[in-house]
Formats: C-alpha cells, sequence, structure tokens
C-alpha cells in the first residue's frame, strides 16, 4: 500500500534506506517504522513550508526552526526541581562501585534449556559457597566461563559503565557477602560475591539542581512536542503509514 502524507508520496528507495537505520525487529517492523519516521518527518516539512520557513538542503534545521517557533517550553520552576530531588534522593548520591568476584555460567540468551541448566548449577555452587565461603577460587576455576576465573573470580573494582546493566543494577545494590540468589545477565547466570563497597554518601541540593532543571526541562519538551506532533497528525491526511505506533524518532 502507498504511503501517502497529505497528498505526498513517500518514495519507496527513502523507505528502503531509512529501514537499514532502524535497530531490531524484522523486516515488515523495520519498513513500518521507517515509514513512520518518513511521515513524520513529511509532516514536519508540510508545516515548516507552511511557514515560510526554507526547508531546501536543510530539513534538520528547518524542523529546529520550526520547533522553537511553535512549541513553547517553560524552563523548570525552583519549587518543581525541589520536588523532584526531595522525591528521589536516593538518584543523587556519589557514584557507587564494589569490588567483586563472580562465576559465570554461561548461557545464550535464545537457548532456554541451557539458561535452566545454568540457573541450576548456579544455585548449587551458592549453596556449596554458603557451606564454605573459602571455595570461591576454587569453584570459579572449575565452573566460571569468565576470563576472571584465572583469578578466582576477581573482577575487581566494579562501577557503573564497566559491566552490562543488567548486572550492575543488581551488584551495585547488593550488601557485602554471598548474594543468596544468582545474577542473571544476557551470558547467563552470575554466583556473586561482594568483598567492598564504596560511594553511595547523598549529594546536596546545591549540587545536582542544574542537572534536574535540564532533565525536567527535557521532560517537558518532549511531552510538548508528543503534543505538538498529536495535533498535526490530527488534521493531517495519512494514508498507508501506522503513524501513531510509537513515540516519535525526534523523541528519542
Amino acid at each position: 500500500m502507498l504511503a501517502l502524507v497529505n497528498h505526498v508520496l513517500l518514495p519507496e528507495h527513502q523507505i528502503n534506506a531509512e529501514s537499514g537505520e532502524v535497530e531490531g525487529g524484522t523486516i515488515d517492523e523495520k519498513r513500518a517504522e521507517a515509514t513512520r519516521r518518513l511521515a513524520i518527518r513529511e509532516l514536519l516539512r508540510q508545516r515548516a513550508r507552511a511557514l515560510s520557513i526554507d526547508t531546501e538542503g536543510r530539513l534538520d534545521a528547518a524542523i529546529d526552526d520550526l520547533l522553537e517557533a511553535e512549541v513553547a517550553v517553560p524552563e523548570a520552576e525552583e519549587t518543581d526541581c525541589r520536588r523532584y530531588f526531595e522525591a528521589n534522593r536516593e538518584r543523587f548520591c556519589t557514584p557507587v562501585r564494589v569490588r567483586m568476584s563472580h562465576i559465570l555460567l554461561a548461557a545464550a540468551p535464545d537457548d532456554a534449556e541451557a539458561r535452566i541448566e545454568a540457573r541450576k548449577q548456579a544455585d548449587e555452587l551458592i549453596a556449596a559457597l554458603q557451606r564454605d565461603p573459602s571455595r570461591l577460587a576454587e569453584l570459579a576455576q572449575a565452573h566460571s566461563r569468565c576470563p576472571s576465573a584465572d583469578l578466582g573470580g576477581d573482577l575487581g573494582w566494579v562501577g557503573r559503565g564497566q559491566t552490562v546493566p543488567e548486572l550492575e543494577d543488581v551488584v551495585l545494590r547488593l550488601s557485602l557477602g554471598l548474594a543468596q540468589r544468582a545474577v542473571e545477565s544476557r551470558y547467563g547466570f552470575h554466583v556473586v560475591v561482594v568483598a567492598e563497597r564504596e560511594g553511595g554518601a547523598p549529594l546536596p541540593y546545591d549540587h545536582v539542581h542544574p542537572l534536574i532543571a535540564d532533565y525536567l526541562r527535557e521532560r517537558s519538551w518532549r511531552r510538548a512536542v508528543s503534543q505538538y506532533l498529536g495535533i498535526l497528525i490530527a488534521e493531517a491526511d495519512i494514508q498507508g503509514v501506522n503513524i501513531e505506533a510509537a513515540d516519535s524518532p525526534l523523541l528519542q
């Protein structure tokens, strides 16, 4: 089916090219997302031209000019910043890092049978370490599929951004000692022992106020642009495009 935005055809070659920029999904899903992105850009191009904003050879800049002209975003008020700080104090701390060791029971994300077996083996190793914590290095060398196995499982100090997020999200919150449950990641299951922990001290409001103000303004901008696009979409004649399937790429 042809994709039309206010009777303007979205060229097939542009859809194919944009599909190559879409991450993840099937071929059909990539094509649908690419078509939706191009439809939104075409809507914005048409609106910019209606306001006599030059779009020739500078569409991205023209869209910026358009949004600046038509989307009003207020600065974050001091009371809003203070309220957000008080409601999210746990987010505003000095960076946390832990000195940890682990045993990785490897299993591919799409291998359900292997992941069941890895979890079972991890539970058995946790039980063994509960009985005798001194066996950590021995068990890591025997079972871990991480290069740290040669070091008895020792990973040293680990902070945010040094491993995979799903592992960090758990280990940076763990108490000292052996984790009572295995930690799952894309690589499999980890038996984790935390030896030391640093950071986590609360930061004062004045220190984080600029970050909060920027975040609240960005959130307001995203909401305002989403509403603006909703108005353009509602007023447009769009055919062959599921244009409201997801958030605008402008907001990503």
